[in-house]
């Protein structure tokens, strides 16, 4: 009898202790949160310029030459600009033999994603074509706010 009064004892405290947690939880996932959002006082601008040669460029006339030109120019301004937007990522091996240097190669590579880059200027320079390309961070942060409005906490109420 007293065997079976400790068990009842022991469920009845353990529904009891349950209870209260369960409780406490309910009461305290009861909160208002207020968000706010911040902007920085100030942006960079950074700016990149691409440069590619005429003459190499795939093409039949000198017209579709200048315009591939300017095309490969305008991809090595992006790259400049995700190169400092980024950074870039080195690979390098060396491998020494009978005490000597035998092979030393290194790779570079980047890799990103800009938005908001407008182009400023595009000019031939000589032989080669120039293209001068801006990124102000202030048109990326409002660009990056139209898509995900980071926010920061403001105010937690709890009831």
């Amino acid at each position: 009898m007293t065997k079976q009064i400790l068990t009842l004892g022991v469920i009845l405290s353990s529904m009891l202790l349950s209870g209260c947690a369960a409780y406490n939880n309910f009461v305290y996932d009861q909160k208002h949160v207020e968000w706010e959002t911040q902007t920085p006082d100030t942006f960079p601008v950074l700016n990149a310029v691409g440069y590619a040669p005429i003459e190499k460029q795939a093409g039949d006339s000198a017209q579709v030459k200048d315009l591939n030109a300017m095309r490969a120019s305008k991809l090595a301004a992006y790259r400049e600009l995700a190169e400092q937007v980024y950074g870039q990522r080195i690979a390098g091996s060396s491998s020494v033999e009978d005490w000597a240097l035998n092979n030393d190669s290194f790779q570079a590579s980047v890799d990103g994603v800009i938005r908001g880059a407008e182009v400023v200027k595009t000019y031939t320079v000589g032989e080669y074509y120039a293209t001068e390309l801006r990124l102000d961070f202030e048109k990326v942060h409002r660009l990056y706010q139209s898509t995900n409005r980071q926010q920061k906490v403001k105010r937690v109420v709890y009831y």
